[in-house]
């Protein structure tokens, strides 16, 4: 099992398991300590501070799906580095994706690295992106940014891991829709077996 060979002194009770939808868990997570936020980053920051208060986890894991160009359909992605891909205040002279009067960087670096899986910066952000082009990120979801920022500010460690569901191109929502599904038992097949 991945997570307790990396985390050998966290116990899997200790652990919270964060979906945004319970699609992406199936039912093979059924009896771990999970929480499922629902879609986006309000949402998320909400579901995960409840959680927080609730359970104290000392390792929060985020599962989910994701869009990417440079990572194949069905490939799992280790994000380590996050952006917050809506925030553009640019008109008051602030640099795309900066959070304007915070010391937050633009690209947030608040995460576990899983040997053998490769690696990427996730892009969060409200809305479901088919057009990225030239950013600052190689995967793009609605929910782990904040999850990140979070679990920084609470000093617990955090793995977020995404299944690509799709290529954030035009199919998109159609990729979504069927690959989903199948997360749950890339996710178990990882840290789980």
């Amino acid at each position: 099992m991945m997570l307790t060979q990396q985390f050998s002194d966290i116990a899997l009770a200790d652990t919270l398991f964060v979906f945004a939808l319970e699609a992406e868990a199936g039912n093979l997570f059924t009896g771990m300590n999970t929480v499922f936020t629902g879609i986006g980053k309000v949402n998320a920051a909400i579901g995960l501070t409840k959680a927080i208060q609730q359970r104290k986890p000392k390792l929060i894991v985020n599962l989910g799906s994701a869009g990417s160009q440079g990572h194949g359909k069905g490939s799992l992605v280790c994000c380590t580095r996050f952006v917050q891909r809506d925030m553009d205040v640019t008109p008051l002279g602030f640099a795309r994706y900066q959070t304007p009067l915070s010391e937050i960087p633009v690209v947030l670096e608040y995460g576990v690295a899983l040997p053998g899986i490769a690696q990427g910066i996730c892009g969060s952000g409200d809305s479901f992106e088919v057009n990225h082009g030239q950013a600052p990120y190689d995967v793009v979801d609605m929910e782990a940014y904040v999850l990140a920022l979070i679990a920084r500010g609470e000093g617990i460690p955090f793995v977020c891991l995404k299944y690509i569901s799709d290529d954030a191109g035009d199919d998109a929502a159609n990729d979504w829709s069927v690959q989903v599904h199948l997360a749950a038992e890339a996710f178990k097949r990882v840290l789980l077996d």
